[in-house]
C-alpha cells in the first residue's frame, strides 16, 4: 500500500511539472513592434486580444518606430533578429530586405495575401501593406479664399506664399513631397533637380517632422500635406479645417508587413500576418484609424465616406515610389533638402 501511495504521489508531482496544452498554447509568445499612443493602446485594447484568441499565443508589444525597428534589428543581426514579423513603412522595409533581414513571402501561409490590391503588393513578393494613410492637402476654411483643388495649387494660388507647411525629409512623408514635386515639375520621380527647384520655389515654409496639426491649428500655416484622418479628427474638434484629393492622386503612409528570415516564431508570425489582412481585422483597424484597408472585401461604409475617401476603386489614385532609389541616394537627398528647402 506505501508503494502503491508513494507511486501516485510521483505520478501527481510529475504531472504537474508537464504543461497542459492550454498552457503550452499560453507560453507561446509572438513580440510584435508597434508605434507608440493611440497606435500601442488599439494593439493592446483590440489586436492582441483578438489574435490571442485566434492562435492562443501571447502578444508582447515593442514599442518604437520605423528607426528604430531597424536599428534594433542591425544591432542582433539578420542570424538572430528579436522579432519575427515587422509593419513599417516600405522606406525602412526596402532598406532591411536589402540586408537580408526578410524573407519572401511562404503565400501557402498567408491566404488573405490573394485578396489584398495590386497596389499592396509592389514589394517583389516580399510584403504587403496591411493599410494605408493617404495624404491629401489639408487647409484652413476660415483662412482660404480659394480652397485647392490639385498639388499644383500650392504653387500657383497666391494665398498661400510663405502659409505652407510641409514635412521634413526625416519623415517618409517629407520624401514623398520630393518625389512628388519631382513628378509634377520635371520628367518623373527621379528628376529630383527640378523636384528640388519646385520646392525652392514655394518659399518660406514651416516645416516638421511629425505634427503639422499645432501649426495649422495656430494660423501659422494654412495649408499642407495631411492625412485625411487627421483632417477629419480635427474637423470633429471644432477646427475649421477641410481636405481635397488632389487631382494628380495622393501620396501615402503605408504600413507594409514582413517576415523575418531567421525569426523566433515564424509560424505564429504568418498566422498573425494572416490575421492583419483578414476582413475583421481590417474592419477594425478602418474603424480605429480611418485608414484605407487593402483587403479587397473592405470598403469604407457611407457613415466613414468623409474619414475614409481612399477605398475600393480608388486606391488606384495612391501613388507609388520607388524607395530603392531614394535609399541609395539618402545622405545627398538630405543634404540637398537642408541647403535648399524652406
Amino acid at each position: 500500500m506505501e508503494l502503491n501511495r508513494r507511486q501516485a504521489l510521483g505520478a501527481l508531482a510529475a504531472a504537474a511539472l508537464l504543461p497542459t496544452r492550454a498552457a503550452f498554447a499560453q507560453q507561446r509568445t509572438l513580440i510584435v513592434p508597434t508605434l507608440g499612443g493611440v497606435w500601442e493602446q488599439f494593439w493592446r485594447d483590440k489586436i492582441a486580444p483578438e489574435f490571442t484568441k485566434l492562435s492562443g499565443a501571447n502578444v508582447t508589444l515593442d514599442v518604437g518606430n520605423g528607426r528604430v525597428f531597424g536599428a534594433n534589428l542591425r544591432a542582433a543581426g539578420p542570424q538572430k533578429p528579436p522579432y519575427s514579423i515587422v509593419m513599417t513603412n516600405e522606406v525602412f522595409s526596402e532598406g532591411l530586405r536589402k540586408e537580408g533581414f526578410f524573407e519572401q513571402l511562404d503565400l501557402a501561409k498567408l491566404p488573405n495575401y490573394n485578396s489584398t490590391y495590386q497596389v499592396a503588393r509592389n514589394t517583389g513578393g516580399y510584403g504587403v501593406v496591411v493599410c494605408y494613410s493617404p495624404v491629401g492637402i489639408g487647409y484652413r476654411t476660415d483662412m482660404v479664399q480659394t480652397p485647392p483643388k490639385r498639388w499644383h495649387d500650392l504653387w500657383e494660388n497666391p494665398e498661400f506664399r510663405n502659409r505652407i507647411g510641409l514635412y521634413n525629409f526625416a519623415n517618409s512623408a517629407g520624401k514623398m513631397e520630393l518625389l512628388l514635386a519631382s513628378r509634377l515639375f520635371g520628367k518623373d520621380q527621379y528628376d529630383v533637380d527640378a523636384g528640388f527647384k519646385a520646392l525652392a520655389d514655394l518659399g518660406q515654409v514651416i516645416q516638421v517632422d511629425f505634427n503639422l496639426s499645432t501649426a495649422l491649428a495656430a494660423g501659422e500655416i494654412v495649408v499642407a500635406p495631411f492625412d485625411f484622418a487627421e483632417i477629419a479628427r480635427l474637423k470633429k474638434q471644432g477646427l475649421p479645417v477641410d481636405y481635397v484629393v488632389p487631382e494628380e492622386g495622393v501620396m501615402a503612409f503605408d504600413q507594409t508587413l514582413n517576415i523575418l528570415a531567421n525569426g523566433p516564431e515564424k509560424e505564429l508570425a504568418y498566422q498573425y500576418a494572416n490575421f492583419l489582412l483578414s476582413p475583421e481585422a481590417q474592419e477594425l483597424l478602418m474603424r480605429g484609424f480611418y485608414v484605407s484597408p487593402t483587403n479587397t472585401a473592405v470598403k469604407a461604409p457611407e457613415e466613414l465616406a468623409y474619414e475614409v475617401p481612399i477605398s475600393g476603386d480608388r486606391m488606384s489614385e495612391i501613388l507609388q515610389w520607388d524607395w530603392a532609389f531614394v535609399n541609395e541616394h539618402q545622405n545627398e537627398l538630405s543634404e540637398r533638402w537642408a541647403s535648399t528647402v524652406g
